[in-house]
This record gives C-alpha cells, structure tokens and sequence, in this order.
C-alpha cells in the first residue's frame, strides 16, 4: 500500500487530485475531513484502504477530440472545456486503457473524426467503457453526434477481434448541446453483441448498460456493502425499505440474506427496470421495486402505516432531504443505515437527527476508500432506535 504512484497529468486534467501523494498520506487527509463533519457524532472509525487502489475504475468516460489527423481521448482540464489528452491513466481498468487505444487507432482507419461542438461538425464525442470486475465482459458506447455511423458494424466488428472479452458495442445518439454524456432519453443501437454485460458482486448477478449505475469500484463497493448489511443485522422477518435504490444493488443483496419482504424507491425508471430485471436475474422473489421520489414516497408510506425494520438509504452528494429524515422518523425502523458519499451532507443530516429525531442515535462510522487518487469517500453510518 506505500508504493507511491505518479501520474505527469496531475493538476492539468480534472481527473484526480491525490493521484501523486503516497496513498498512507492520502488516507490520513481523508480521515481528517471525515472527522472534522462526523466525529461530533460518534467515534470516526479508521479508513478501510481499498486494494487495488490504482487500476480499480471500472467505468471509464473519455472526451474525444482531433490532434491534426488523429483522434485522441482524454478528459477535460478542471474547471474548463479544454481537452487533455490521457493515453494511460493509473486509475483506470488496464483493459479500458487497451480499448481506447483501440478505438483511437481504429477511427483513423475508418476515416471516423471526432465531434467539434464549435462547428457541429465530426461524429465521436465520447467513448464510454464498462467493465466487469468479476466477469471480465467489457461494454463500449461510442457516443455520437448522429447516432450510427458510416462502417459502424465493421468498426464494433474489429475493436471486438482486438479484445475478444468486449460483450457489446453499442451507439448512442447525443445531438444536445451539453456536457452530459449520455442523456436520458438517448437513442441507442447495438453493432456488436447485446445491449449490456454481467458482473458478479457477493454472490449475485447485475446486469451493466451504458446507461446503468454500478460502482465505478466494484471490489471495494462489495466490502461497503457487507459493512452496510453487518450494521443492518438483517433477521428474517424483517421489512427492509432501500430509498435512493439505484438498480437494486443493496435492495437485492439484502433480500438474498432471507428477509420477510424489501422495498426499492427509485426516481429513475431506466434504474427500476435494470433493478427488476436484476431481481429476475439472480431469482428473487422477495423484493419490489418503486419508480417514485424517495422523500415523498416515504412520507406517503409513513401515513399509510407502512411497516419498516431497517432502512438503507445512499442518497446523492447533496444528501437527504429535511422531508425524507422526518418521514423516516414517522416509519419508526430500529436501524437506518445511512451510506453517504460526501462526508459534509451526512453531517448536516446527522444534525437534523439529532435535533429532531429524539428516539435516534449515531452508533457506528465506517469511512470506506471507494475513489483512491481522488478527494472524495464514502461513510457507512448505523442510527439506531433508542430502546
């Protein structure tokens, strides 16, 4: 874990800012802003490090652009729209890195030039690439200004005789004038294979589309959740409520431990159907999922007289809200377990259940390295009903 890792890029793309530090130095400024929001709450317990903690990002998303005739791929200077061109990033699956090589080589061939926003001119915008962890299937989008392209078979045909281990390729149609990559209501073609791959986390399946969320770290997105379900000490008859629910990862590994009955809330309808099929994937018949606001579905559920055990929630950066954490309360669980990724939101939570939620306290604060090389961490927190 001491070997320390050198990128010539830091500070000039976006990408990471603690990419050139020993990662022991690392861990210790993370441990510190953990506790400068947390350690009010409860005693801040030490970083679990991830191992690996280079090669380990499983999604990668590259910005293409033109160098003279060649296409390049890289990642934007923080803070503007410059492009930096990365041929090899420490922080990247090795078999991202081969692909866009790849790809780079393979669009001079096929006379394939990237996008320019300026002129509305050019065809390759982005190149996003999923891998999983366990299955070593890989997923290619090529994001595109006009969706299939002249040769676009011909091309998936060929990265695919490159790396044998990609499962599908597929287009995806961006006309908009946004930073996004991928928007939501995108059109999409498969060129090669299927529209998504496999990975295996903890003993079940996820299905992976372009569109899919999934720890950009699945090896050390395995070890939170097992922090998250020992907090939880599921029982059998336990009603289990996921909010925030994504494609069902927590919600389904919960519900493969054996509990009464799991409920997912999920505003995004792409996530819900991914959740459902996962359900249908790893045979589980035990959890449902919910397209719905988690604030006001909880508040909802809370005056039906819903009732609830345990409840997971892994909100966004910017937290819950004031109205879910009260609508919690109304549920009464005897354990929330609270997985955050920005250690300044959960502490302003953590504020408001302690003001508010009288019956409640912090009883344990696991940091977890999901993202070494960058500023940020996840926090595992238990809140527990006073008895």
């Amino acid at each position: 874990m001491a070997r320390k890792r050198y990128c010539p890029l830091a500070g000039r793309c976006g990408g990471c800012s603690y990419v050139n530090i020993d990662y022991r130095d690392e861990l210790l400024s993370k441990y510190i802003l953990e506790e400068k929001f947390l350690k009010s709450f409860c005693s801040v317990s030490p970083i679990l490090p991830s191992n690996p903690y280079i090669g380990y990002r499983c999604k990668v998303q590259a910005v293409c652009g033109m160098d003279g005739p060649a296409l390049v791929t890289g990642i934007y200077r923080r803070g503007s729209h410059k492009l930096i061109p990365v041929r090899d990033c420490l922080l990247e699956d090795p078999r991202a890195s081969g692909i866009l090589a790849s790809v780079r080589t393979l669009a001079r061939r096929f006379s394939l030039p990237a996008y320019d926003e300026d002129l509305d001119s050019g065809e390759l915008r982005h190149v996003l690439i999923r891998i999983g962890a366990r299955t070593g299937e890989a997923l290619v989008a090529l994001v595109t200004a006009h969706g299939d392209f002249r040769g676009s078979h011909d091309f998936a045909a060929a990265l695919h005789q490159r790396h044998p281990y990609i499962r599908s390729v597929v287009a995806i149609r961006n006309r908009e004038k946004t930073s996004m990559v991928i928007p939501a209501d995108a059109e999409q073609k498969v060129l090669y294979g299927s529209d998504h791959i496999i990975d295996e986390m903890l003993g079940l399946r996820f299905r992976i589309s372009a569109k899919s969320f999934y720890q950009v770290n699945p090896y050390q997105a395995e070890l939170l959740y097992q922090v998250a379900m020992n907090m939880a000490e599921l029982r059998e008859d336990d009603v289990v409520i996921d909010a925030y629910s994504g494609t069902g990862t927590i919600a389904l590994i919960a519900a493969s431990m054996g509990v009464r009955r799991v409920i997912g809330i999920e505003a995004n309808p792409d996530a819900v159907r991914d959740a459902e099929e996962n359900a249908r994937l790893n045979g589980i018949a035990n959890a449902e999922f919910i397209e719905a606001d988690a604030s006001k579905k909880l508040k909802e559920m809370a005056a039906a007289g819903t009732r609830c055990d345990v409840l997971f929630l892994d909100p966004p950066r910017s937290g819950a809200t004031e109205e879910f954490l009260a609508a919690a309360s109304r549920l009464s669980p005897s354990v929330i377990v609270y997985v955050s990724c920005n250690p300044e939101t959960l502490g302003r939570d953590l504020r408001y259940v302690r003001r508010f939620m009288k019956d409640y306290r912090v009883e344990g604060i696991q940091p977890v390295d999901m993202f070494p090389g960058s500023e940020h961490i996840e926090t595992a927190c238990l809140i527990s009903r006073r008895r």
